[in-house]
């Protein structure tokens, strides 16, 4: 095992930074993508079902292999892992920039780019594990949680600026040069070696791939309105079960494991990993929840609707920054005190939902949750993986990050999914208890339900220029009664998870604080 960096070392503020630099294009990536879909469609002549159907295949394959990504990192060396990570989604940026077509985008973008996060995520949670200790690492992990953070806020703003005022392609070649940016630290990185057994459980990663990319893919599929769901996360599930059976029963025989079993016998790990999936959700139902909210019901374009949503981002940076850095005592209490503050924040939203007039009715709440959020991202990556030994690192990193990936995607899908059900319910049966409209006009509602759905009231009135005065301010003030309240409803999913995540840190309180990972290498390991 190689020996850890003494905690008296001093930090490495540019391996952080570039470290933080490298998780921000993690996830702006996507981000761009997501507001560039009209874009990249003209650009390419293709089609909106084509370009999201690529988003959703990079997001499935990053999900597929992240377990075998964080094994690779094994048998390949965590520096190299990295690398290989990082020049995947170098290619992705390259292509975007210059791609003349759809098969392009698919195949080096979704594939390569999505084997690239696989790659990254866990190899750089390994040598964070590795080139930093003590309250360095913490501080590192709260830097990295933050830039995600901040990412997933600004990416759809940045996105959407740089898309309407010069091209998409641009974005994608800023988000190259970052890159290579990073590429060019490569020096300040110092390799965390893996001396264990190389050999590979293909069974195990067969398991992996069906398990994760079946329930992601699901997801994806439930996302868009499709069928046969309960059959592919069924499959899924059954998958995920068939590897914990596989990996136990292979453990017990000597033979080496895709992910060694006996982590998950580690309470600080299982509570943990449970607090990032939490985390993510959370974060995750209201990164879609706010947007379609700013952008149907206050009508605001994608610029101000991302510095509407600026406070959550920014007091989740700076709280995590000051956490990461000063903050004492118990990990434990500080995790439960974020997830307290992440529910009261949105608990103090759902009232104002139906009379806000504008973004500066959100302003409190959202430092409140953001504040909440900054204390989560500053704590649990360090709390998960500060006590696994080098030897398991990249095992619990590929699991951590496995965790984080399935929490956002669900938190995303769900709370999405139930804005839409609940909007189209409240649609349908506003329409047919309205006094305005006829049997015959009822269908006009029917018709423009799925439209509507995420039509503001001025497109609305456009849809509906050719019918009568009355009956086209009927649907308007249906649709402007529906919204809140499928709002409101959506709100719950983040708030639920938060709860839930309150009742995990409780568990975490009852647990000793885990140490560092040559102290706590035989509670991990068994």
């Amino acid at each position: 095992m190689t020996a850890e960096p003494s905690p008296a070392a001093a930090f490495n503020g540019r391996l952080a930074i570039l470290l933080a630099m490298a998780m921000f294009v993690l996830v702006v990536d996507t981000s761009i993508m997501n507001v560039s879909i009209s874009a990249v469609v003209t650009e390419l002549g293709t089609t909106a079902s084509g370009v999201q159907g690529a988003i959703a295949l990079e997001a499935l394959v990053s999900a597929a292999f992240i377990l075998i990504g964080g094994k690779m990192g094994d048998l390949i060396g965590r520096k190299l892992a990295y690398t290989l990570g990082l020049l995947g989604y170098a290619v992705g940026a390259v292509a975007m920039t210059f791609a003349q077509s759809l098969t392009a985008v698919i195949i080096f973008w979704a594939v390569i780019g999505g084997i690239g996060a696989a790659l990254l995520l866990p190899s750089m949670q390994s040598l964070i594990h590795g080139n930093f200790a003590g309250d360095h690492q913490k501080r590192v992990y709260a830097l990295v949680g933050a830039s995600a953070a901040i990412a997933a806020a600004v990416g759809p703003l940045l996105g959407g600026f740089i898309t309407t005022f010069w091209s998409y392609r641009v974005a994608f070649a800023l988000e190259a040069v970052v890159i290579l940016v990073v590429l060019l630290g490569l020096g300040l990185v110092k390799d965390v070696k893996y001396t264990g057994d190389r050999s590979i459980d293909l069974v195990g990663a067969g398991l992996s791939v069906i398990g994760m990319g079946g329930v992601v893919l699901g997801i994806l599929v439930w996302q868009e309105g499709g069928g046969y769901v309960a059959l592919i996360i069924g499959l899924g599930a059954v998958a995920l079960g068939g590897l914990a059976w596989w990996l136990n029963s292979r453990k017990k025989r000597g033979k080496p494991v895709l992910l060694d079993p006996a982590l998950f016998r580690s309470k600080p790990f299982r509570t943990g990993v449970s607090g990032q999936l939490l985390q993510q959700i959370a974060l995750g139902g209201t990164m879609i929840v706010l947007p379609l909210y700013l952008q149907m019901v206050l009508e605001y374009n994608a610029l101000w609707a991302g510095i509407s949503i600026a406070p959550l981002s920014l007091s989740m940076f700076a709280v995590a920054m000051i956490a990461g850095k000063r903050a004492k005592g118990r990990p434990a209490n500080l995790i439960l005190w974020g997830f307290v503050l992440t529910v009261a924040g949105l608990v103090i939203l759902e009232p104002i939902v139906p009379i806000a007039d504008s973004g500066w009715y959100l302003v409190v709440p959202l430092i409140i949750s953001g504040s909440g959020l900054g204390l989560l991202v500053s704590q649990l990556n360090n709390y998960t993986l500060s006590p696994v030994s080098d030897e398991r690192v990249s095992e619990a990193a590929g699991v951590n990050s496995a965790a984080g990936s399935f929490g956002l995607s669900f938190g995303l899908a769900f709370a999405g999914a139930i804005l839409l059900a609940t909007l189209a319910s409240s649609f349908t049966a506003l329409a047919e208890a309205s006094p305005v409209l006829t049997a015959d006009q009822q269908q006009v509602s029917t018709v423009l339900e799925e439209d509507a759905e995420l039509m503001s009231n001025t497109g609305l009135e456009e849809m509906l220029a050719d019918e009568s005065p009355e009956v086209s301010a009927e649907v308007v003030r249906i649709n402007t009664e529906a919204r809140p309240f499928a709002l409101q409803v959506a709100l719950l999913i983040p708030i639920f998870a938060g709860v839930l995540g309150i009742l995990n840190a409780l568990r975490m309180r009852r647990l000793p604080d885990p140490k560092a990972s040559a102290a706590a290498e035989g509670s991990i390991l068994g």
